[in-house]
């Protein structure tokens, strides 16, 4: 399998798209001032508990308080929670791997025994504001790394459930053990199978080192304050997914790329070369297909194979997915297979869609219906086989008996599909946009407003590709008119994200003249 990472840096938000094949298979926006990722660990205050909900909601500065339930607390939260307090300005401060561990939390214990209305406590996000709620969560913190993820009042080592071989698992033990400090655990992630033992030891400290600077900064914090940061989106996609599969990672920031690169080194040395920057003129998701694949991807029907289709429904409860045969039902006589060929083919773009547009919670999937059991089954097994590579967690129910699927979803972040819509620019929600027989009229005013008043002898116009081919057609086209009646000149160029009668006016810096 081919893969591909392209990054897309607007001064608002990164969008990072995985391609594999070709094919866009996850899309990822990170928003540049909004904060608040998942894996970030803050100083909170508790600002109200909730006795009813055996919960607690806390202020970390987000617009809406965030929510940490009792089971979310973790069994070492007074051990924590001891440490954080005696980092208080004034207190002689405690370290981890010398503290005597508290008592652990019950597990039906009520949790206004373990927090107070303004108290202080170190908390990482679990979920991130999804809609109308706030941020979710967690005071049983752990910092990942590319090989191991360190937990930190815990003396375990465990093991991600795909590694066999029992060498490796003692190799992988020795390597931990030798490492880490008392009162500190690991879990070591599949990655650490292809990772050398210096390699191991050095992520581990990295962990160690990271965990130190974030409980040192509680001395200097008033809450509620940030701690640590999680890395990027785009270097934890690349911390969680690098490896030898990768053709190559293009981004069209210089700044971005550098950080990128400089990463990359540090995990693994050889695959540096496959980073590369965009330099090219075309916006860089039109030059790789991206952006034809994103509206058409996340339209609500989604087209298969000789007619079939899927109408993809979301509403707040649950995601509704609904497989259509389209004609071909009438065209052929062996109605069961029919119906198990356009399952089939429905399954596997349905597993592509939930990681493409991070569907979360609950998804319901209306197949056509199928009467004989073994091929129900074999339907139920071929999702669960086309789901083992999400890194999302879920669960797929068996057929019901009217022909349902039930999968549930971890959601940690917004659905993707929600951040590319938005209320139409151009139409602001109305559905109607002006007479399309005005815009050369329209375009040719601004024309003169910037060559006759404003003096300009060159304008780029970015447009999409339907008003670029209108403006460029024929021979005495209008473009070669207004060029040589306003003595101007004029560069055309496509822009597939830009509104159907929308125009930007820009000069030879791509600076905006309309805007100045």
């Amino acid at each position: 399998m081919n893969r591909e990472l392209i990054i897309n840096v607007t001064p608002a938000e990164i969008t990072i798209a995985l391609c594999e094949d070709k094919v866009l298979v996850e899309l990822n926006k990170e928003q540049c001032q909004t904060g608040f990722s998942v894996g970030d660990i803050y100083l909170g205050k508790v600002r109200k508990i909730m006795p009813g909900l055996n919960a607690a909601f806390v202020n970390i500065g987000h617009e809406k308080d965030a929510f940490i339930h009792y089971l979310d607390l973790g069994t070492q939260f007074p051990s924590m929670q001891k440490l954080a307090a005696s980092q208080q300005p004034g207190k002689r401060g405690l370290r981890a791997e010398t503290m005597k561990l508290e008592p652990p939390v019950e597990k039906g214990g009520k949790i206004g025994d373990y927090l107070q209305v303004g108290q202080q406590i170190m908390v990482q996000v679990a979920k991130e504001a999804i809609s109308t709620k706030g941020p979710r969560l967690t005071a049983d913190i752990s910092l990942a790394g590319r090989n191991v993820v360190l937990v930190p009042f815990s003396s375990k080592v465990f093991l991600s459930q795909k590694i066999r071989s029992a060498e490796e698992k003692k190799r992988l033990k020795r390597i931990a053990a030798a490492v880490l400090p008392k009162n500190f655990g690991v879990i070591i992630r599949t990655a650490a199978m292809e990772a050398k033992d210096e390699d191991i030891e050095h992520d581990i400290q990295t962990q160690i080192d990271r965990w130190r600077k974030t409980v040192a900064a509680i001395r200097r914090s008033t809450a509620p304050a940030q701690l640590m940061s999680e890395m990027s989106r785009a270097n934890t996609i690349i911390r969680d997914s690098l490896n030898g599969s990768f053709s190559q990672i293009v981004v069209d920031d210089e700044a971005l790329y550098n950080e990128i690169r400089n990463y990359v080194k540090v995990i693994d040395p050889e695959m540096v070369k496959i980073v590369k920057l965009y330099k090219g003129t075309v916006p860089i998701f039109d030059n790789f297909d991206i952006s034809k694949q994103i509206k058409s991807l996340f339209a609500k029907y989604v087209s298969l194979k000789r007619g079939a289709y899927l109408i993809i429904e979301r509403t707040e409860a649950m995601n509704v997915i609904d497989v259509n045969s389209g004609n071909r039902t009438k065209a052929e006589d062996n109605q069961e297979q029919t119906a198990m060929d356009v399952n089939l083919a429905a399954a596997k773009e349905i597993a592509r869609q939930l990681r493409l547009r991070d569907l979360g919670g609950i998804v319901i999937i209306d197949f056509i219906d199928l009467h004989k059991a073994q091929n129900k089954q074999a339907l139920y097994d071929e999702m669960v086989k086309l789901l083992a590579t999400d890194k999302a967690k879920h669960t797929v129910l068996p057929l019901t008996k009217f022909g349902l699927m039930q999968i549930t979803r971890q959601r940690v972040r917004p659905v993707a599909v929600e951040s590319v819509s938005d209320v139409c620019p151009t139409c602001n929600g109305t559905g109607k946009i002006e007479p399309t027989v005005l815009l050369d009229k329209k375009i040719e005013n601004q024309i003169s407003f910037l060559t006759e008043d404003r003096g300009h002898k060159y304008i780029k116009l970015v447009v999409s590709p339907y008003v670029a081919a209108f403006l460029r057609k024929g021979i005495w086209s209008l473009r070669r008119r207004w060029e040589w009646k306003y003595k101007v000149r004029l560069e055309i160029a496509e822009d597939q994200s830009t509104g159907i009668i929308e125009v930007h006016y820009h000069d030879r810096k791509d600076n905006d003249l309309i805007g100045k």
